[in-house]
């Protein structure tokens, strides 16, 4: 069998050597495999700067599009970039896809029965890392959210499902609150779910959705959502299921994926042989049934959940009473060797079809174009003493324009007109203005507050979509 190359980064503090454990079960397991081996992370940091990975390292990613990744260290403070962000994003890869679950009685955890998968989309949301400071007292982050984007993740979610026998898809969002944005990728979730009418569909507004995974997660079958909130759900998933040091996740894209586990650097126990590598190693399994080794993964895993089962367990998931056998890392890798070819008794036997390869979506849809009509703009000022009353009547005074200023907020709260007497401001005030425009009439608008002393600092244009706003109103 020929072997497919991967990229392999052996990561910080323990990387290295739950990344040698790793290497040698799968080998062990029949995994046909050929390495180049990058260094990411603190080393790479030091010699460049504020980037964790170097142009020869893209090369190795680009030409074999498989890295298998041990945890990497990120330099706390402003100006150091993630590693695992830039890669993602640089890879494209779109999909981050994290399995949870329990393994009771043999691994402690909250509930006995959890077997959940979280689809979370990978590239947008706040973690575009689009920020600004706009005022002395106000920042902002924007938060993204596409049309192709949801379209993309949401049909991962629902292909996912069918093609590994899952039943129900979760829709987990905030649309009761950010209407447009969240309402979008339900909107979505809605359109694609009607394509799948074999595999049930359900919606949960994200905080009730993350406390039911904590008391109720036999609940959950296939959970997709939004960036941020897939991050802390799959965390809080993982610690339900008995330890985040088993936690894993895949990232994929539609030319290139990272596997890796959900864990940090641990650099308290690093070189002192004590690491659990099963989070790499059960990314490593996933990576194998992504390049299509199905058989060898099948082998992996079966013998890690025998050796589970077996009761030898590394210090973080050692307890007395369930534990039998308290090992180290190189122990633990010797057991799950020994055990190479056996399937667990108890814990459910995996299967995983070889030659698989990697998970395909359809096509995204075309869209048919919508009327897009400029009705009016936002425009924000800096202001610390001046009241509302003052600011309308500063503005209006000489002004001939088509818009007319409409209201103003603070913080998403109307002030005026007839805003409410105790709302607490800060020093950054919205003044809407409603009204046909175009450019020039933008240009003049802004013209006009400056000459009168109003200095934009922000701007937002508003637009309607084949007649619907495709705005907020303010609170109050």
């Amino acid at each position: 069998m020929t072997k497919t190359p991967i990229t392999i980064a052996r990561g910080d503090g323990i990387g290295p050597e739950i990344m040698d454990a790793t290497l040698k079960i799968l080998e062990a397991g029949g995994a046909q495999l050929s390495y180049e081996e990058i260094e990411v992370g603190e080393k790479v940091y030091a010699r460049t700067g504020s980037v964790g990975i170097e142009p020869s390292s893209w090369e190795s990613l680009h030409r074999t599009k498989v890295l298998l990744k041990g945890p990497i260290f990120t330099p706390m403070g402003g100006g150091y970039k993630s590693v695992n962000v830039t890669i993602r994003k640089g890879m494209s890869l779109y999909a981050n896809v994290r399995p949870c679950q329990s393994f009771a009685p043999y691994i402690d955890g909250l509930h006995d029965k959890m077997d959940m998968v979280i689809v979370r989309e990978n590239e947008e949301d706040l973690y575009a890392g689009i920020e600004h400071r706009l005022t002395q007292e106000v920042t902002q982050a924007l938060k993204l959210i596409s049309r192709p984007g949801s379209e993309r993740i949401v049909r991962y979610a629902f292909e996912y499902a069918r093609q590994n026998g899952r039943k129900k898809v979760t829709c987990m969002v905030k649309d009761n609150i950010m209407k447009i944005a969240d309402g979008l990728f339900y909107q979505v979730f809605q359109e694609i779910g009607e394509l799948y009418p074999d595999i049930q569909k359900d919606r949960m507004i994200i905080d009730i959705g993350a406390a039911r995974i904590a008391s109720r997660p036999q609940d959950f079958d296939v959970i997709v959502t939004e960036n941020l909130y897939g991050d802390i759900v799959s965390d809080i998933a993982a610690e339900v299921a008995g330890s985040v040091g088993l936690g894993i996740s895949a990232n994929i894209g539609e030319d290139g994926a990272m596997f890796e586990a959900m864990h940090g650097t641990a650099p308290d126990i690093a070189g002192k042989g004590l690491a659990n590598p099963s989070g790499v190693l059960l990314a490593a399994v996933m990576m194998l049934v992504h390049i299509g080794q199905g058989k060898a993964a099948t082998r992996v895993h079966n013998a890690w959940l025998k050796t589970i089962e077996d009761g030898i367990h590394t210090g973080d998931i050692f307890r007395d009473g369930t534990s039998k056998t308290r090992v180290g890392t190189d122990d633990f890798c010797k057991a799950v060797i020994e055990r190479m070819g056996q399937n667990p008794t108890h814990l459910k036997t995996v299967s995983y079809p070889d030659g698989g390869g990697q998970l395909k979506i359809p096509a995204l849809r075309t869209i048919a174009p919508v009327k897009k009509e400029w009705v009016g703009a936002d425009i924000y000022i800096e202001n610390v003493w001046e009241k509302a009353e003052m600011i309308a009547a500063r503005f209006n005074e000489g002004w001939t324009g088509s818009v007319k200023l409409a209201l103003m907020s603070n913080r998403g709260v109307k002030i005026w007109p007839d805003g409410q007497p105790n709302t607490k401001t800060t020093d950054l005030w919205r003044l809407r203005f409603k009204g046909a425009m175009n450019a020039q009439d933008f240009l003049n608008l802004q013209a006009h507050m400056v000459a009168k002393g109003l200095t934009p600092v922000k701007y937002d244009a508003l637009y309607t979509y084949d007649g619907a706003e495709g705005f907020t109103a303010a609170a109050g």
